[in-house]
């Protein structure tokens, strides 16, 4: 198939990836697919479309208009433990220090140890926070107490549902409008 139509732009014309009960499988990062993978899976009978840009691409054969969402046809079970990763710590926190609740851009975000590692403390959920430089400096390896600085939550593990609960609180800079249904659909409609 041809791209030409598409302007040469590569990362056009994504398709959100919902599961089979038709729930993004991601909200932060939101689960899309390149509109070539998205195609060979409609080939390969894996997806169902419930949504179409007015784009199409052709080869000698055939013309598809290009998927803007697709379903899964077979549920993949979200994982019952969220991966430890920086990232996730972040998003559990809502990209925000839990020193002084300023929210930040990722890049001037760090992690800290509640209880630092010079003082037995560990790398896991339920003692490593997203702190800002500043705040992170002034804690230094002090323990909270000593300094008077506590975490705004006690750090845990989150599940997976809070994290992607978390991430629909920061949603991506471009969201096309065929999307909008599916990404929302749960929210509590005004009266």
């Amino acid at each position: 198939m041809s791209a030409g139509s598409l302007g040469g732009s590569p990362g056009g014309f994504p398709a959100l990836v919902l599961n089979a009960d038709f729930r993004p499988l991601s909200y932060f990062p939101l689960s899309l697919w390149s509109w070539q993978d998205a195609v060979k899976a409609v080939y390969l009978d894996r997806v169902s479309v419930l949504s179409e840009y007015e784009t199409s691409v052709r080869s000698p054969r055939h013309t598809i208009r290009l998927p803007s969402v697709i379903a899964l046809k077979d549920y993949i079970p979200s994982a019952r433990r969220p991966a430890f990763t920086r990232f996730n710590v972040f998003l559990r926190d809502g990209f925000s220090c839990v020193y002084c609740g300023e929210e930040r851009p990722t890049q001037e975000l760090t992690f800290d140890h509640v209880i630092p590692r010079s003082r037995g403390g560990r790398t896991s959920w339920e003692n490593v926070v997203t702190a800002c430089g500043p705040c992170n400096l002034r804690k230094g390896s002090k323990l909270p107490q000593e300094i008077r600085m506590f975490p705004r939550c006690t750090p845990r593990q989150p599940t997976g549902w809070e994290l992607q609960d978390n991430g629909r609180m920061f949603p991506p800079n471009y969201l096309h409008e065929s999307w909008r249904d599916y990404l929302y659909w749960d929210t509590e409609l005004e009266s």
